[in-house]
C-alpha cells in the first residue's frame, strides 16, 4: 500500500524527476489518460530550467547586449560612453526567469491532474519507488520512467567548494565576477560562460584538450568561434590538457600542458566544464536489476524500455546526446510507446545541438568529415554572412551556414550554421531533415527578404552549383 502525504493509491505511471524529459512525459501520459505522479527532490523543471538552459540564457542574453553596446554601437550612433556593468543584477534576472517558469511547470502539473511527490526517488522493484524527504512513503505504478538526468562531472582530485572552485550549477547562482577565470573545457558550456565572463569584464583562459574548441563540431564552424573568441580577447589553448589544480588563499593555481610543455596559470577562479555524468548511482538500479553501461547509462532498447518490463529511461540517464530537448522527445516517446500508440521511433541523428554564444552555433546530422566518411563524395554548399544583407545590416557578418547532401538525391545529411541567429535558424533545417528534404527543394523554397534565414537557401543553391549571391 503507497503511504505519504502526496503519495496516495496507486498508479499507472511512477516518473521519477521533473526536467525537461520527466514533466513533459508526465504531461503526455495524462493526456493518453493515464493516472501519474512525479517525484521530484528539488525545483520542478529539472536542471534545465533551474540550473542550466534556462537562466545561463538570461546570462548570455545580458552578454550579448554588453556586446553589442560595447562592439557595434558607435556604428547606430549609439555613444554610451564608459558602461557601468552590474554582474549582480544579471544574475538577480537568471534567477527570477527560473523561479517564473518553475512556477509555471508546477501549474501544467496541477492543470493535467499529475500529482507531484516531493522527495527522492528510489526504485526498490520494478513497480515500487521508495520515497524519501518530504513526502515518505512508497509510490506504487504499473510502470516506472526514470528521467533524474545529469550532473556535472569532475575530475578526481578537484574539489568543488563554490568560491573559487566552481562548476556551471555553483557558477550560475554566483554573483562575484572574477578579475581572471580559467575555464577547463571548451564545449558548449563552457564556452557560453567563457563569453558571459569576458563581455562583464573577465579576463577568460579556455583550455581544451581536443585540437578545436566545440569537439564534434564541423572544424570549419570551430574556426570561426575561436577566431571571434580570440578578437573578443578570450584566450583559447587547444591541444591543451588540464593536469592539476590547487586552491590558493585567494585565488586558484592550474596546470596545463600541451606536448612536452607544462605551464601554470593563475587566476580568482576555475570553473570546470569538462563533461557530465548520469544520475543513476542511488536509484536502485542494482537492486531493481536494471542493467546500466559502463559509464552508468541505464541501458534502453529503441522504445526505451530497459531490461526490466515495467522501467524505462529517458533523457541524459539514457546516454548521449545530453540535450533537453531530446529528453522531451524521449519522453513523449517512451509514454506513447507504452500507451500503444503508432509512431516512429526517434532518429537522434535528426536532432540538433546549439551554442549560444556569440557568434552561436547550431548544427544536425553529419560534420563534412563524417558525410564524406558516410557517403564518398558528397556535395557542399556554403554561404558566407558577409554576403547577407540582414547580417550586414545588422553588423553580425561573422559566420556562414553550411549544408551537406548526399551525392545520388541531394538529400539533406548535414547542416551547420555559425554566427547571429543561428539557433533559431537551425529549426528549418531540422523540419526539412525529418521530411528527407533535398537541397534542391530547399533553394526552390522562397525564403522572405532580407532575413538571416536566406542564408540557407542560398546555400541549399551553392550546393546545387547555382549559387546567386555569393
Amino acid at each position: 500500500m503507497t503511504t505519504g502525504t502526496r503519495a496516495g493509491g496507486r498508479f499507472d505511471l511512477a516518473v521519477v524527476g521533473s526536467g525537461p524529459g520527466g514533466y513533459v512525459a508526465a504531461i503526455r501520459a495524462a493526456q493518453l489518460g493515464q493516472r501519474v505522479a512525479v517525484i521530484e527532490e528539488d525545483r520542478v523543471g529539472g536542471v534545465c530550467l533551474n540550473w542550466g538552459c534556462i537562466p545561463s540564457k538570461a546570462l548570455l542574453s545580458g552578454a550579448e547586449l554588453v556586446d553589442s553596446l560595447r562592439n557595434h554601437g558607435e556604428t547606430f550612433g549609439i555613444v554610451a560612453g564608459e558602461l557601468r556593468l552590474d554582474y549582480g543584477k544579471v544574475v538577480d534576472h537568471s534567477r527570477k526567469t527560473a523561479d517564473r517558469l518553475c512556477k509555471g511547470v508546477q501549474s501544467l502539473l496541477k492543470k493535467n491532474a499529475i500529482t507531484l511527490v516531493h522527495g527522492r526517488g528510489r526504485l526498490i522493484g520494478p513497480t515500487s519507488v521508495a520515497v524519501t524527504g518530504q513526502d515518505e512513503g512508497v509510490v506504487e505504478a504499473a510502470n516506472v520512467l526514470l528521467a533524474t538526468g545529469s550532473t556535472e562531472w569532475v575530475p578526481p582530485g578537484v574539489t568543488v567548494d563554490g568560491t573559487r572552485v566552481l562548476t556551471s550549477r555553483e557558477a550560475l547562482v554566483s554573483k562575484t565576477l572574477p578579475a581572471r577565470i580559467v575555464i577547463i573545457g571548451a564545449g558548449a558550456v563552457g564556452l557560453e560562460f567563457a563569453y558571459v565572463y569576458a563581455m562583464y569584464g573577465s579576463q577568460v583562459t579556455v583550455i581544451e584538450m581536443a585540437a578545436q574548441a566545440l569537439p564534434g563540431a564541423d572544424r570549419e564552424v570551430a574556426q570561426v568561434v575561436e577566431r571571434e573568441f580570440r578578437r573578443n580577447k578570450i584566450e583559447i589553448r587547444t591541444a591543451t590538457r588540464f593536469e592539476e589544480l590547487k586552491a590558493l588563499a585567494n585565488g586558484v593555481r592550474v596546470t596545463v600542458r600541451k606536448g612536452d610543455e607544462s605551464e601554470v596559470l593563475e587566476a580568482d577562479q576555475v570553473l570546470v566544464a569538462i563533461g557530465r555524468r548520469p544520475l543513476s548511482g542511488d536509484l536502485g538500479l542494482e537492486a531493481a536489476g536494471v542493467a546500466t553501461d559502463a559509464k552508468g547509462f541505464v541501458t534502453v532498447d529503441a522504445r526505451f524500455a530497459s531490461n526490466v518490463a515495467t522501467v524505462r529511461a529517458i533523457g541524459d540517464l539514457s546516454g548521449a546526446p545530453l540535450l533537453a530537448h531530446k529528453a522531451s522527445e524521449e519522453g513523449i516517446a517512451a509514454v506513447e510507446f507504452l500507451a500503444g500508440v503508432e509512431r516512429p521511433a526517434i532518429d537522434h541523428h535528426k536532432i540538433p545541438a546549439c551554442i549560444y554564444c556569440q557568434p552561436q552555433v547550431a548544427w544536425i546530422g553529419y560534420t563534412e568529415d563524417e558525410a564524406r566518411a558516410n557517403f564518398g563524395e558528397v556535395r557542399v554548399g556554403k554561404f558566407p554572412f558577409t554576403a547577407l544583407g540582414k547580417a550586414v545590416a545588422a553588423a553580425h557578418t561573422a559566420g556562414f551556414a553550411k549544408l551537406i547532401a548526399e551525392p545520388r538525391f541531394g538529400e539533406i545529411v548535414g547542416a551547420h550554421i555559425v554566427g547571429y541567429g543561428a539557433t533559431e535558424m537551425i529549426a528549418e533545417l531540422t523540419l526539412g531533415m525529418t521530411l528527407e528534404a533535398t537541397t534542391a527543394e530547399i533553394a526552390g523554397t522562397a525564403h522572405a527578404h532580407p532575413t538571416l534565414s536566406e542564408a540557407i537557401m542560398e546555400a541549399a543553391l551553392a550546393a546545387e552549383g547555382r549559387g546567386i549571391n555569393f
